[in-house]
């Protein structure tokens, strides 16, 4: 092998997407020239710029903190991926616009179509948001396969870039309104004041005629797609209302029916008018659900100010590419993500934080596009660009949320699928029972059985779950909360218990030596020396603040040998032919080194809550690194306000049990899970599973990835920078504590707002179908005429998708939580 090659163990990769990830990973480094990762011999090889290869450490931290491991693992270890997901991973997701939907029985249709279709693994269809997602096979079908079969169902699938806040949707109705409109209003007017004398019967057919083909047309063509599919939507029992209203008026009119049969023009105009207009306030509600996400795609910058030597030149900020240099003046929009070169400034992330006090930011700091340079002015080196992007991926996150079915969505989806025919058998029974059983004229039997027809609204049903989620997840967003699918925010409502990791989320995770304890006549700074030279290339926080502290105190070390990483217990390297261990105590045990020289010393700091690392040289102690860890400020109350909210808190620590006990205590948690390695927190997930609870973690999204893809509900705090990477349901993009909180209350009462919709969705038709059957006129003298049961079939949606809306003062709540 060329002696500036190298070839590492790499165990955990299951699929393509983890080799990628792994190549991903190493080409990182700068050193790295080129990566070839094989999946089958676990293996990555790499290719450095120089003749002699740098330390290996800090490239084999890196894959075990992205849940990948560089040692042969235990038959139990936890893999970053599942057999169920290395299927999932070999499939595409394809996210379309539709057109042309009108009720749940619309989307219903299209859901069954596409499941019918070879290659297609799962489908989702959202009728709030008029869009579709699939997960299909690449090799059996593409995008325009699905496309063409949504086609076929007599519906527009475009790609999901045509989707717009304002939907053209809101217009189209808009327009047949106006037209409905203009035709229903005459006829009203002239029933009053035949203006035209016998003609004016004439006029009135002229005028429902117009508005029955013009404004009315839609729903025809819709209702015949519906029945080509073998299925019947909204828009079946729309145009069996207005074609009998207008059709039993036109032979009225012509004499077919008889001498004095009454015509009733009106009602058939009216029934457009009013189904129409429901149908555009519908349109812009929805519209408004889905502005968050609109109005966070328009932040994106249009230009960037790229810097060529000394030159300035201005380019579109899609033409930026990966390591150029970009000046960023105050005022202006970063334009991709990138970190800070030159210059320190006040940079304002409320838009991926939710958070408006302005980050300072200097050199070596990352920055995020689309935030805004508030003072000072900045080079910055570009280092992801285009869908890569955190506000990219952002979106991408958000919209496969909002096109997710929750569960609770189940119901409303089977009540629909049989919901038309089963108005249509009603319709037909209830003209049957006043005309033949009840002895009622024709008319008054039929207007009846129209009524029972135009009334009946499915729409309401399908739009309950999918506006309360868009809406929900869009005042998360704007929080910086993520939530990655809708089923999250129904779960997290029913959340009883939740596991704490402490370093980093309760604790600051910045660690400070507080006592160094030497042993075998080695002094304190040889300690010191040796610990760093094993930790230098790790990126543990205790491990850092090791080489920090040294750094501090002027020492310098000579580098190691054989440098090996113990499965989350320590390191073990060789430094002029001496054998070291640093680590955790377990290290010393499980390699037979008497630690009884520490006398009392062991004991004392773990009572005082400190974490320890340990040191040995050929066997022997030689010395105990003490390091204090300070609990982040709003820790204790986040804590005592997530009791307060009935959920049971446990502390997850690879903290000797004593310190860690000391830090619950601190915090006033009771339930205690410490000296747990990485790898077995996964297990301890489990435990609690087992027990029946649904179980909540909370930790860094990707070095707790496994443990917290195990939890029902894994939430991933303060990790802004990938947060496609996350292993996480629920993404916490600012690291503030608070935002466990507010997530937790933004489900509960996203849920709450579904269940409130499907309640009033189910309650309007168990009473509207009632009353427009006549059921309470003979004891009370109440009905409805045919054109106001259409009116309160066009209020029924609204009300859902309002009430939907309502939601959106959930974003005064969750800012006045931590204040």
């Amino acid at each position: 092998m060329d002696s500036s090659q190298r070839t590492i163990p790499v165990f955990g990769m299951k699929c393509q997407k983890c080799v990628a990830r792994v190549s991903d990973i190493l080409s990182a480094f700068p050193e790295v020239d080129k990566v070839a990762v094989s999946l089958e011999e676990g293996s990555a090889t790499l290719s450095f710029k120089k003749p002699d290869p740098p330390d290996l450490a800090p490239l084999l931290t890196a894959l075990r903190e992205a849940g990948f491991q560089t040692q042969a693992p235990a038959q139990s270890a936890s893999m970053p991926c599942s057999e169920s997901e290395k299927k999932s991973n070999e499939r595409q997701r394809l996210r379309f616009a539709i057109r042309g939907m009108s009720c749940a029985s619309c989307a219903a249709t299209i859901e069954k179509r596409l499941q019918q279709k070879d290659g297609i693994a799962q489908v989702a269809v959202n009728l709030a948001g008029n869009s579709g997602q699939v997960e299909f096979d690449p090799q059996i079908l593409s995008a325009e396969d699905v496309y063409a079969e949504v086609a076929a169902a007599g519906f527009t699938a475009l790609p999901a870039d045509d989707l717009q806040p304002s939907d053209p949707e809101a217009d189209r109705n808009l327009r047949h309104l106006l037209i409905a409109t203009a035709c229903a209003l005459p006829i009203m007017l002239l029933m009053f004041f035949p203006l035209f004398g016998t003609a004016t019967l004439f006029v009135n057919a002229l005028l429902a005629s117009v508005a029955q083909f013009t404004a009315g047309l839609d729903f025809y063509r819709s209702a015949w797609t519906s029945l080509k599919n073998r299925s019947a939507n909204m828009d079946v029992l729309v145009s069996l209302g207005i074609t009998a209203a207008y059709g039993y008026s036109l032979l009225a009119l012509f004499g077919l029916l008889g001498d004095g049969a009454t015509v009733f023009f009106e009602t058939s105009a009216m029934l457009i008018m009013f189904i129409r207009f429901g149908k555009w306030l519908e349109a812009r509600a929805k519209g408004r659900a889905g502005a968050a996400l609109h109005k966070l795609l328009q932040l994106q910058a249009d230009h960037a100010v790229l810097l060529d030597g000394e030159q300035e030149r201005k380019v579109a900020a899609s033409d930026v590419n990966l390591g150029d240099l970009l000046l960023v003046r105050p005022g202006e929009k970063i334009p991709v993500d990138g970190v800070v070169v030159e210059g320190t400034a006040a940079v304002d992330e409320a838009m991926i934080s939710g958070e408006s006090v302005p980050v300072s930011k200097e050199p070596g700091d990352e920055v995020t596009g689309a935030t805004i340079n508030c003072t000072g002015r900045l080079v910055v080196r570009a280092t992801r660009v285009g869908q890569e992007t955190v506000l990219a991926q952002i979106v991408r996150l958000v919209e496969e949320a909002q096109g997710d079915k929750a569960p609770i969505q189940r119901v409303a989806d089977q009540v629909s699928s049989y919901f038309v025919p089963a108005v249509v058998l009603l319709s037909l029974l209830t003209f049957i029972g006043w005309y033949l059983l009840s002895g009622s004229s024709f008319l008054f039997a039929f207007q009846m059985a129209i009524a029972v027809v135009v009334i009946a609204c499915p729409c309401a049903l399908g739009l309950a779950t999918p506006t309360a989620i868009m809406v929900g997840s869009s005042v998360g967003l704007e929080r910086g909360i993520l939530f990655k699918k809708a089923s999250v925010l129904e779960q997290i409502s029913r959340l009883r218990i939740l596991l704490l990791d402490k370093t980093g989320t309760l604790t600051s995770g910045k660690f400070q030596v507080d006592e160094v304890c030497s042993y075998d006549d080695v002094g304190e700074s040889k300690v010191l020396q040796l610990a760093a030279a094993l930790e230098e290339g790790s990126s543990h926080p205790l491990a850092k603040s090791v080489v920090a502290e040294a750094r501090s105190r002027g020492l310098r070390w000579e580098g190691v040998s054989q440098l090996e990483e113990i499965g989350g217990q320590g390191v073990r390297a060789r430094q002029n032919g001496a054998t070291l261990l640093c680590g955790q105590q377990r290290l010393l045990a499980d390699n037979d080194i008497d630690c009884s020289p520490a006398g009392n010393d062991q004991q004392r700091l773990s009572d005082a809550g400190k974490s320890l690392v340990y040191l040995a040289v050929e066997q022997k102690l030689v010395g105990i690194i003490a390091l204090s860890d300070s609990i982040k400020p709003n820790a204790t109350t986040v804590v005592e306000r997530l009791q307060k909210l009935d959920i049971e808190c446990v502390l997850l620590t690879g903290d000797r049990k004593a310190a860690a006990q000391s830090v619950a205590a601190e915090l006033g948690i009771s339930q205690v899970e410490a000296e747990v390695l990485p790898e077995q927190k996964l297990d301890v997930v489990r435990k609690y599973q087992q027990q029946g609870l649904l179980v909540g973690m909370v930790g860094d999204g990707i070095n707790d990835a496994p443990a917290l893809s195990q939890a029902n509900i894994g939430i991933a705090i303060g990790s802004g920078s990938d947060v496609a990477k996350e292993s996480g349901d629920l993404i916490l993009i600012g690291g503030d504590l608070f935002d466990i909180e507010r997530g937790i209350r933004l489900g509960r009462q996203t849920l709450l707002k579904i269940k409130q919709n499907l309640f009033w969705a189910f309650f309007y038709n168990l009473l509207g179908i009632p009353l427009a059957a006549g059921l309470f006129y003979p004891a009370f003298g109440l009905y409805l005429k045919p054109e106001f049961a259409g009116l309160a079939m066009a209020f029924s949606s609204v009300s859902v998708v309002v009430n939907s809306l309502l939601l959106r003062k959930m974003k005064s709540v969750l800012e006045g939580i931590g204040r």
